[in-house]
Order: C-alpha cells, then sequence, then structure tokens
C-alpha cells in the first residue's frame, strides 16, 4: 500500500484541528466493543441505539471526520457521538455503555434496554436505575465511583475502554504521534534510549527486562538489518493483558514500535498475536491501514530519510518458551532448532533437537509412570478429572484423582 506524505507540520496542524473537533463533542456514548461486551452483544446495541436514534430525528457522529476527510466543525443537533470503545476492564458486567461527560455506566445492557436509556437518559438527563452497578446494597451511577475502578491508575491502557479504538484522529487528537514525532525530529537513538532506561519501564512478563537496556543493545549493534518484534501472545495466568491493547489502542503499538524502530535503526517491525484473538488481529491491521494512508508507516515518513514498514504475524496459540526470537529466525529465513546441553570438555555442543524421535511432538507427551516410559498420553482429561493434576490438592479444582492402574482402572476398580 502506497503511504501518505504527511509532513511535520501538517501533522501538527492536523492535531490542533482533531483536538478542536474531539473538545466540541457534547454527549458521547460509549459501548464496549472489547472481545468480553462484543460476546454479549455489544454490536447489535450499538447498531440498534443507531437506528433508534435517527427514526427519533437525532443526528449520530461517528468519529471526528466528515466522509470527505475534512475534520468536523461543531454542528448543532449533532451533539451524539457513537463509539465503540475499547474494553473497559469489567467484563463480569459486560455488555457496557458509558455515557460521557456526565460519568455514567450501565451494566447488563441488552438491545431491549435501549429505548429507554435514549427517551430516559440521554434526552432528559433521567437514571435507568436497574442497569446501574450495585454492590452491598450501594448503587453507584458514576463509572469512577464504582470500587473496581476507584482504586485503579490506569497508564498503558489509560485510552483503553475512554476512546474510539479505530479512529486515528481521536487518537491524534489525545497526543497521538507526538512522542514519535519528537523521537524523529528531536531526540538521538542514544539519547531515546537514555530516556526510555530513566523511565524505569521492564518487560511485563518473564524477569521484567529493562526496556531501555534491550534497546541499547540493539542500537550498538553494527549497522545492517534490523527488526522491532512486538510479543503479543499471553498464554499464563496472569500475564498482562496484551490483547487489551490491540484491541482497545492499536495506534500506542504502533507508535511504540516507530519510536523502538528509530531508536535502533530499524525499517521493519512484526507484531505477533495468536490467531485465536481475531479481534485484535483485525484492529492492528485496521490501524496499520490507516497509519500507512496518513503517512506514519511507509517511506521517508513525514519528509526524513526514516522508513518503517509494519506486518501482523498470526500464531497457533501454543505458549512455549521463545516465541520472539523464534519468529525472529523465521523472519530471517531460518529455522530454529534447540542446542543440546554442551560437553564436559567446554567444547561447542551440536545443534538440533534436543530429545529423542518418541519424544516430539506437539499432542502427545510421555507417560513417565509407565514402564519403560513406552506409553504416549494425549495431552486431554477426563471431564472429571482436575484441570492442573500437578497442583497441591487443595488448589485443584474438584476433588483430586489418584492415578490410574495399568488398565486403566482406579486403584477402587472404578473405571473412567
Amino acid at each position: 500500500m502506497t503511504s501518505g506524505t504527511i509532513t511535520r507540520e501538517q501533522f501538527e496542524v492536523r492535531q490542533i484541528k482533531d483536538k478542536r473537533a474531539l473538545s466540541a463533542q457534547k454527549k458521547q456514548v460509549l459501548i464496549c466493543a472489547g472481545t468480553g461486551c462484543i460476546a454479549g452483544g455489544s454490536l447489535d446495541i450499538y447498531d440498534y441505539l443507531k437506528e433508534a436514534c435517527a427514526k427519533r430525528g437525532i443526528q449520530v457522529q461517528v468519529g471526528l471526520l466528515h466522509e470527505d476527510g475534512e475534520v468536523e466543525a461543531p454542528a448543532k443537533g449533532k451533539e451524539l457521538h457513537l463509539k465503540k470503545s475499547g474494553c473497559h476492564g469489567f467484563c463480569e458486567m459486560g455488555p457496557l455503555l458509558q455515557i460521557e461527560p456526565d460519568g455514567i455506566l450501565y451494566t447488563h445492557v441488552q438491545v431491549s434496554d435501549c429505548d429507554e436509556i435514549i427517551d430516559r437518559t440521554l434526552l432528559k438527563g433521567e437514571l435507568v436505575e436497574r442497569l446501574l452497578y450495585q454492590l452491598d446494597g450501594v448503587t453507584y451511577a458514576k463509572h469512577d465511583e464504582i470500587p473496581f475502578y476507584k482504586k485503579q491508575h490506569r497508564v498503558v491502557l489509560e485510552n483503553c475502554g475512554s476512546t474510539d479504538a479505530e479512529d486515528i484522529d481521536e487518537y491524534i487528537a489525545r497526543d497521538g504521534y507526538s512522542a514519535f514525532e519528537k523521537a524523529l525530529f528531536e531526540m538521538t537513538g542514544e539519547e531515546i534510549c537514555k530516556e526510555i532506561s530513566d523511565s524505569g519501564l521492564r518487560g511485563r512478563g518473564g524477569g521484567g527486562f529493562p526496556a531501555g537496556r534491550k534497546w541499547e543493545s540493539v542500537r550498538k549493534q553494527p549497522p545492517g538489518k534490523k527488526y522491532v518484534v512486538c510479543n503479543g501472545d499471553e498464554g499464563d495466568p496472569g500475564a498482562f493483558m496484551d490483547r487489551s491493547i490491540m484491541e482497545g489502542n492499536p495506534h500506542s503499538i504502533i507508535e511504540g514500535m516507530l519510536i523502538a524502530g528509530v531508536a535502533a535503526g530499524s525499517d521493519e517491525g512484526y507484531i505477533y498475536v495468536r490467531a485465536e484473538y481475531p479481534l485484535a488481529f483485525s484492529r492492528l491491521k485496521t490501524a496499520i491501514a490507516k497509519a500507512e494512508e496518513m503517512g506514519f508507516l511507509g517511506d521517508h515518513i513525514m519528509g526524513t530519510d526514516f522508513s518503517f514498514h509494519l506486518h501482523v504475524n498470526r500464531g497457533a496459540g501454543a505458549f512455549v518458551c521463545g516465541e520472539g526470537s523464534a519468529l525472529t529466525a523465521s523472519i530471517e529465513g531460518n529455522r530454529g532448532m534447540p542446542r543440546v546441553k554442551p560437553p564436559p570438555d567446554g567444547g561447542e555442543g551440536p545443534v538440533g533437537p534436543a530429545h529423542g524421535p518418541e519424544q516430539r511432538g506437539d499432542l502427545l507427551q510421555r507417560a513417565p509412570h509407565h514402564p519403560k516410559g513406552l506409553r504416549l498420553v494425549p495431552l486431554h482429561r477426563h471431564r472429571g478429572q482436575p484441570r492442573n493434576e500437578s497442583l497441591r490438592p487443595h488448589r485443584q479444582r474438584g476433588e483430586h484423582r489418584p492415578h490410574r492402574g495399568p488398565h486403566g482402572h482406579h486403584p477402587a476398580g472404578g473405571h473412567l
């Protein structure tokens, strides 16, 4: 796709117009369009609200732009702005509908509630009590008053749930791509890496490796082809939710990778995302296309010598060590293979599979309790079996089940 040719001056003018258009929005209705709320029917709510408002003569504006691409000027009668936001984080209460600037949050909203929301809340300013969040006999009308949100201080997820997830102009209106502009025109790669190091930014998984040190190590490598790889996978319990950012604020990922590209001297990036996250993949592709169209991705960005092209790779969903390095190897046309333990004499060990042929495979593993380990056990469980047999019994779901005997029976003689 041919990239746009936006200059620094044009970007600054567009940012001023976008900020003006955003501040002119009087009434905003944000429908949570994260994965959880979509599963509960939030997109149907969005579509019905548009139709129901049209029948009442209420003009609904979506986004900050006209179809001709010019920024929307404040217009009488266009006070209702309908948006598909990213995940609000309160998935158990979805589908969620938030009304700004009043800060009203409605929970468990259904299509059948939309007419009442329009007639009572949007037109008359009245609350629909049964849709408000309740806890221990207390009813909470405001989003910020709910205990779940009150103690939160969002940094990375600041704009997830409060902005249109697919609107690049709203991202710009909230100072999006300003950090990239500063990095591109006002900072050297060394200064960018120092800024990241001084911020204390660290990885959110594994050992929490300092991001600035990682960037600096790449920057110091000899000139040549370098890649910026974003590992958007997550599979272990308690992992930071990369998916929430990819779905709710994808341009922040693009901007971060652009800054890393400037710092490291890279002109190409890859985002790894799980194939079972279709919404994240779709929103990333949409965001990349819009960034290319506007000129933040492509060749000679903002009239400089810096070029950056971005791709999205979908993985099969297996959570194993080394996705990032394996992806990098595959980009370079290599096949990643594990190394065996080095020999005792200190020499370099051969490169190749670390296990024998009978131990390979994605769906089977050895059963160590069988004689000589000759039998393989499929990685699925009986429906009455606890999810994690390796955990202590008091941490398992359900009653602990003893091992089967050699003929598939429990010691007590019961069949599986």
